[in-house]
């Protein structure tokens, strides 16, 4: 046989760093009689065409859903038409002319066999380097468009190559940061959450670990769709823990940002800003708790992805602190900060509580507004934060578990009114963050438990008069907690929810209220689970088209 080569058929040369694998495909005499053709080479569909510009292979399986693109169409400058979906790829190079997934293309050869032209084609694979940046390069654009599905596809590819799948999300990270106007967003929030599920996921579950990393991207991607550039401060000043509070409470956004950056380059991490940042944002009733939330989200982001990713989160969570909204300014909650005023932090001091005194107990804050619930929580501030944080954990887990449904399908309300679901799993959520940064802040275990004791408040003139336990608990001995919790998780897993907001709820819900269950007791354990229960199995209305209509005529009229 003679092994000259005759003709390189287009401009994709063999990969000068990887062994050429050149396999025998076809002969040219049996292409020619249809014009093209497939070949099963080395576990491999490739698709062979005889075009204007000579033969041409490339994958028989459409990037986009797999369709087999030998029953495209061929134009005469070469471009290759998938019938399905008219997605169009450029056979000289594999381009994408819709700037969708790109198609491998692979080198042919023709040479003289013993019985006519041969068709040869190089099936080597590109060098891990051009491999990594083509597929990296890719999720740019399909997080640039907000593509589900083909985020979904270069995640895969970039499991496939043997990468780190978690470069996914600090690319994202990167690619977005700049383009929150606000700062973080629950996008990130999400991360440190779905990233937990990933690692929990055994080996073989290679779909749950994919849809932990596709859900967070994608979030991301949608939070930043369309939107500018947003550029931080580049100014640098050494940072000072005095200062840098007083830039967050003046709202001043290029000092808070230099002070950081100082930080930074002075060579501190995330764990000696975390208390000046858990100060700043339990300062305020801030952004009804998502402040003290992030907080503790960038922590386990940046455990999980390294500190390559500090600057970029604390960055967005500063910009967040600043334009948080400062709930315990408004009169809903103006009696916030006298209470916090008058607060006795034993946790500074010795423990004042009596011999044989009672613990505070959930029906202290039963029925009651949020005046009274501050009142009862300040009752106990003689005792350490730690033995009256159990029960405000009950009675805000009790009031979820019995937010009264009907709601969230009134129309002719008040703005006052507009209660969900989310405002009750943000109590939950909001208090799982409190222990965990009280327990390693003391000293602000005050601001925690007035703000948990605000939600408590403000959430108890939505709920129902009786109790929906009874409808929604399980058996949480020992050996049947795991399962119960494995089976709400799966539901969260396959969520089918198209709106990002509703959707992250279920997955932080869910990971805080298991968490707060393996260290509650067993009592507090089946509230907080029938609470959960009853979110997840309950309808969630986001949209208020009539609300919303009521609620802008009666605006417009009184203006």
């Amino acid at each position: 046989m003679n092994n000259s080569t005759s003709h390189l058929s287009h401009s994709e040369k063999p990969h000068q760093s990887q062994p050429a694998n050149w396999v025998y495909a076809k002969s040219v005499e049996k292409l020619s009689i249809s014009g093209v053709s497939m070949a099963r080479i080395a576990g491999k569909q490739v698709a062979i065409f005889n075009t204007a510009e000579g033969i041409r292979a490339c994958d028989n399986r459409c990037p986009h859903e797999g369709y087999p693109l030998k029953e495209g169409s061929v134009s005469d400058n070469c471009i290759l038409t998938c019938n399905w979906h008219n997605w169009k790829f450029d056979l000289n190079s594999g381009d994408n002319l819709y700037g969708g997934d790109q198609l491998r293309t692979y080198p042919v050869q023709t040479r003289k066999g013993e019985t006519g032209e041969e068709i040869w084609i190089d099936i080597s694979d590109p060098p891990y380097e051009e491999q990594y940046f083509r597929i990296t390069e890719n999720l740019r654009h399909a997080f640039i468009d907000h593509s589900y599905d083909r985020i979904a596809r270069e995640i895969a590819r970039l499991s496939k190559l043997g990468a780190d799948p978690f470069d996914a999300i600090r690319l994202s990270i990167q690619w977005s940061v700049n383009h929150l106007e606000f700062g973080w967003t629950h996008a990130y929030a999400s991360m440190a959450d779905w990233l937990l599920v990933y690692q929990e996921a055994y080996d073989d579950e290679e779909e749950l670990k994919l849809l932990s990393l596709v859900e967070c991207i994608a979030h991301t991607a949608f939070d930043v769709l369309r939107e500018p550039e947003y550029p931080y401060n580049t100014d640098i000043r050494p940072f000072d823990e005095a200062e840098f509070l007083q830039a967050i409470e003046m709202e001043n956004e290029p000092m808070a940002t230099a002070l950081v950056r100082g930080g930074l380059a002075q060579g501190l991490n995330f764990e000696d800003l975390e208390y000046a940042l858990s100060f700043a944002a339990l300062a305020h009733y801030n952004d009804f708790g998502h402040s003290l939330i992030y907080v503790n989200k960038a922590k386990e982001l940046i455990q999980t992805l390294g500190q390559g990713v500090t600057e970029a989160l604390v960055l967005s969570l500063v910009r967040h602190f600043i334009f948080a909204s400062r709930e315990d300014k408004i009169p809903e909650f103006r009696t916030y900060q006298p209470t916090l005023a008058t607060w006795n932090n034993t946790d500074k001091g010795e423990l004042t509580q009596k011999p044989n005194e009672e613990l505070p107990r959930p029906d202290h804050w039963h029925k009651k507004g949020i005046k009274q619930s501050l009142e009862t929580t300040l009752s106990f501030s003689h005792l350490l934060g730690a033995d009256i944080y159990p029960a405000l954990l009950e009675a805000v887990s009790n009031n979820m578990l019995n937010f009264d449904i009907s709601q969230q399908y009134k129309t002719q309300i008040t703005v006052s009114g507009n209660v969900n679901w989310l405002d009750f799993t943000h109590g939950l959520t909001f208090a799982n963050a409190v222990r965990k940064q009280c327990e390693r802040f003391p000293e602000l275990w005050p601001q925690g438990l007035l703000q948990i004791a605000c939600f408590v408040g403000r959430n108890a003139a939505f709920t129902t008069a009786e109790s929906q336990f009874e409808d929604w608990q399980a058996d949480l001995t020992k050996g049947n907690m795991q399962q119960h919790m494995s089976n709400i998780l799966e539901q969260v897993f396959d969520h089918g929810i198209d709106e990002y907001i509703a959707s992250v709820h279920w997955i932080k819900t869910a990971l805080a209220a298991r968490e707060e269950i393996e260290l509650a007791s067993a009592h507090t354990g089946q509230i907080i689970f029938a609470a959960l229960n009853r979110f997840i199995n309950s309808p969630l209305k986001r949209k208020q088209p009539r609300r919303t209509a009521y609620q802008s005529l009666q605006f417009v009229a009184k203006e």
